[in-house]
């Protein structure tokens, strides 16, 4: 008998060796279809290499091995990686249709489906993007507009960073309120308290949700998704926080059918008269699921970004005080106390621009951006890339790339300034990458970045608590790329 099961295991072992070698053979026949890339193991590809991570610092080390394109393998999966300016923009500019394309990750898909704006394709994206873009743009221009909305949320900001009295504390959280409030305002025309339990139950819902696809948790779930379905873990904790960010959305939309007005002032608003209105046409992909999931994407595109580079940008301040003290000078001799700070502001204030434009480069809180996925075959710098294969290009490589920074490595304004002092848009500057697949907040960011950093730029001087005198400049990795949780003091100027 245990003979028999001794033979029984051989000829097991025998057939999982057979078929190992099989794939690896298979995987070694595809991989000369693609750009050249380290050697794939079976099941797991190159995950090993990287650690189960993409982190932007093995794909720089890569870079130097296999060049500006290369292939790694997650899983079973090719990934075909761009580095360098030149690079992705022959994907995401010049060949913008092509490479217009969103996979969709298995976590993604079990959680958000094929709704909404950020993970859709072809026509349903073509369709609510185009939608999304026209009500932020008149929300942008209307009455109550939007920047009104970004000046009060930035003033409300300088009052609770001044009843700190100068005394260390953490603005993480006052931060990413103030910011999540002016989308809240967008979608839902309407602003949370900051005692309000269900506000700060979805920002912490936003920051599960963004964070999760970082982790080796959002690694393994992508590879293993059936089994991950199953089995207990953080990623059952993020399907239960995005549950309740679809009840929140829900509610909110059954408030504005009841109380419609017939005046839209929010995107829910204007998305309920387009469902109305479009209720006839057989190719409209308005509907209430759409709805919500747009609405979803909003809330998480909006908040986690900008908050976070704004704090990145107040510990470059804190790390090199003659750039901040350089940024209050300028701001002192252009604009009165008084004065209702403005974005159009920054044309008189080309330092404390260049100052912004650096601190979202430096950080670069997307770090490699987000896969795309061929829509149709093309060539990119030369090398065939089929249909259906998932490009990443890789946008922590653009705005480092040497050829077109002075010191990519450095904090450094002038990156941004002519010799004159004038400031100067920069090619090469993508951090909401480009092309058809552009961040659809770009403009409302950048309204926000700078109307939040100069008014607190006017009240304070940003130092280190006594005491303290290392600055963690590392990152925590995710999704988007944090800084460590710090303390600052608020000085009154």
């Amino acid at each position: 008998n245990f003979a028999k099961m001794l033979e029984i295991s051989e000829i097991f072992i025998a057939l999982v060796v057979c078929l190992l070698i099989l794939q690896f053979l298979k995987l070694q026949w595809k991989r000369t279809q693609l750009p050249p890339g380290p050697v794939p193991l079976p099941i797991i590809g190159n995950l090993w290499l990287l650690d189960f991570k993409l982190r932007r610092e093995t794909l720089s080390k890569l870079t130097n091995i296999y060049g500006n394109i290369y292939t790694l393998w997650m899983g079973q999966t090719p990934l075909v990686v761009l580095n360098g300016y030149k690079a992705v923009k022959d994907a995401i500019v010049t060949h913008s249709e092509e490479v217009s394309g969103r996979p969709l990750t298995p976590f993604y898909r079990d959680m958000m489906g094929e709704k909404g704006i950020f993970l859709t394709n072809g026509h349903t994206w073509r369709q609510q993007r185009r939608f999304g873009m026209t009500v932020i743009r008149s929300l942008a221009l209307g009455k109550n507009n939007l920047e009104h909305q970004i000046q009060t949320e930035a003033c409300h900001l300088v009052d609770i960073f001044a009843n700190t009295k100068g005394k260390p504390f953490d603005p993480h959280t006052s931060i990413v309120r103030g910011i999540a409030n002016i989308i809240c305002a967008v979608v839902f025309g309407h602003c949370f308290s900051s005692e309000d339990e269900s506000f700060s139950k979805l920002i912490k819902a936003i920051y599960f949700v963004v964070y999760f696809q970082g982790t080796i948790w959002g690694r393994l779930y992508d590879a293993f998704p059936w089994l991950m379905h199953h089995l207990p873990g953080p990623h059952q904790e993020v399907f239960a926080y995005n549950d309740f960010m679809h009840r929140l959305v829900m509610k909110e939309v059954q408030a504005h059918e009841r109380h419609s007005t017939g005046d839209p002032q929010d995107l829910i608003d204007f998305y309920l008269a387009q469902i109305t209105k479009t209720k006839d046409d057989p190719t409209s992909t308005f509907n209430k699921e759409n709805m919500v999931q747009t609405v979803v994407d909003l809330l998480l595109g909006g908040t986690e970004t900008t908050s976070t580079t704004l704090l990145w940008a107040l510990l470059y301040m804190v790390q090199y005080p003659e750039i901040q003290e350089k940024v209050q000078r300028e701001i002192e001799a252009v604009l009165e106390p008084s004065h209702v700070i403005s974005y159009e502001d920054r044309k008189k204030l080309p330092y404390t621009n260049a100052v912004i434009h650096e601190a979202l480069r430096y950080s670069n809180v997307t770090s490699v951006g987000v896969p795309r996925q061929c829509l149709r075959s093309t060539t990119l710098l030369g090398f065939h890339i089929e249909k259906g294969t998932l490009v990443l290009p890789n946008l922590h490589s653009v705005v480092y790339d040497t050829e077109h920074w002075a010191t990519p490595w450095k904090f450094n304004p002038d990156h941004f300034l002519d010799l004159d002092g004038n400031f100067v848009n920069k090619e090469a500057f993508l951090p909401f990458s480009a092309g058809h697949r552009v961040c659809l907040g770009e403009q409302m960011a950048r309204v926000e970045l700078f109307i939040f950093f100069t008014n607190l730029l006017r009240a304070f001087t940003f130092q280190l608590p006594e005491g303290v005198k290392e600055i963690n400049l590392e990152y925590i990795l995710g999704a988007i790329l944090q800084p460590h949780p710090y303390k600052l003091c608020a000085i009154p100027r």
